[in-house]
């Protein structure tokens, strides 16, 4: 079944920005409000010629704000509501989690609240594997349990429970779509492959943790979009799908081919203390989605090709980031135990030239 009015929470992020564009482009009926707070991983660049689309209107605010939602599915008669409003690094998580549970957790809750009284055709939950823990031997379909393993994923796993709860008692429409590793264009660069690309472009070296040896089944951005959009207009009310391409590949290996790819040798590579916690497998099995007629159309290397192309041609999108006082703080705060040295010393100084070796973290 098809959908003309949407919100969507968290629009401005990553994959929220994809999804937005693909679905405007794929349901060219549909009206768009979209709620952001504008958090540090937020950016409007994002949205490019969204924002003078008179199908689409932005809100600034908290998911929290339940008045705010309300009024806004009121205004907007909202259908279908779909929240990617998250905290979403798992090395974030290990210091600050207090944003992962205000985010995650209580954000939820309080989309719920306003999704219970407000005669939603369809709630939109989207999660991730990380949810189901380490998988080392086969997939985990959706039927396998949850156990996270960081603040992160124990707070995208609070939130489906929440959504079972709320299905359960209020009877509410919900749909739960689990991700693999996204990549693709416009990722925030503290997480593994534009944080890789971009060091590597910079010619500062690539710390992997631990051996490297960490495998994801990475999944292309607009493949894991098109996968939301099936499971909203084909998916069962109360269901749960996971969307992965089936391409798993280890951090070390992809390290590799990038330096291949941008013409630097791998005496880049650096091997530095393992994250605490850090799953060493993840996998999931995406026949249930396939089942409603989803298939990826990216095949692995060449997305990566693209990807990598995207933020050679695009500096003017990720330099302005690397060198803000966020990144810079975070850096400090996630890399320091490591003997790292923070980017005031590097190529992100105030000056803007290199003032040593500077190295700069990679975290999925």
């Amino acid at each position: 079944m098809t959908y003309q009015r949407y919100l969507v929470t968290g629009g401005a992020g990553f994959i929220g920005s994809h999804f937005l564009h693909l679905l405007l482009r794929e349901r060219p009926q549909a009206q768009v409000a979209m709620l952001d707070k504008l958090t540090y991983a937020g950016n409007p660049a994002n949205l490019g010629d969204l924002l003078a689309d008179p199908r689409f209107q932005w809100i600034r605010g908290d998911i929290t704000e339940q008045r705010l939602v309300e009024a806004i599915c009121r205004e907007f008669n909202v259908e279908v509501l779909v929240n990617f409003a998250a905290e979403s690094h798992v090395d974030r998580s290990l210091i600050e989690a207090d944003s992962f549970i205000h985010t995650d957790i209580v954000g939820t809750y309080a989309l719920l609240e306003v999704a219970s009284r407000w005669p939603l055709a369809r709630y939109t939950q989207i999660s991730t594997d990380e949810v189901y823990g380490e998988v080392l031997s086969g997939a985990a379909d959706e039927e396998a349990p949850l156990a996270p393993r960081s603040p992160y994923s124990a707070s995208k796993g609070a939130a489906d429970l929440l959504v079972h709860g709320y299905t359960e008692r209020h009877g509410l429409d919900s749909i739960i779509v689990r991700g693999s590793n996204n990549f693709g264009p416009a990722q925030y660069p503290e997480k593994f492959l534009p944080l890789c690309i971009t060091n590597a472009l910079e010619g500062l070296p690539l710390p992997i943790y631990g051996d490297g040896l960490q495998m994801r089944d990475w999944i292309y951005v607009e493949d894991f979009c098109a996968g939301i959009l099936t499971a909203i207009e084909h998916g069962s009310a109360g269901a749960v799908y996971n969307v992965g391409a089936g391409t798993p590949r280890t951090n070390i290996e992809v390290a590799r081919h990038l330096l291949r790819r941008l013409g630097r040798g791998e005496e880049l590579i650096e091997y530095v203390s393992d994250r605490p916690g850090h799953d060493r497998r993840y996998s999931i099995d995406s026949t249930k989605l396939r089942g409603l007629g989803w298939t990826p159309q990216h095949e692995f290397w060449p997305a990566i090709d693209q990807t990598i192309a995207w933020y050679q041609e695009h500096r003017d999108w990720w330099e302005p980031i690397r060198s803000s006082f966020e990144f810079r703080r975070w850096w400090r705060r996630n890399y320091e135990e490591r003997a790292i040295p923070s980017p005031e010393s590097s190529v992100l100084s105030p000056g803007g030239s290199p003032t040593g070796t500077g190295d700069l973290g990679l975290g999925t």
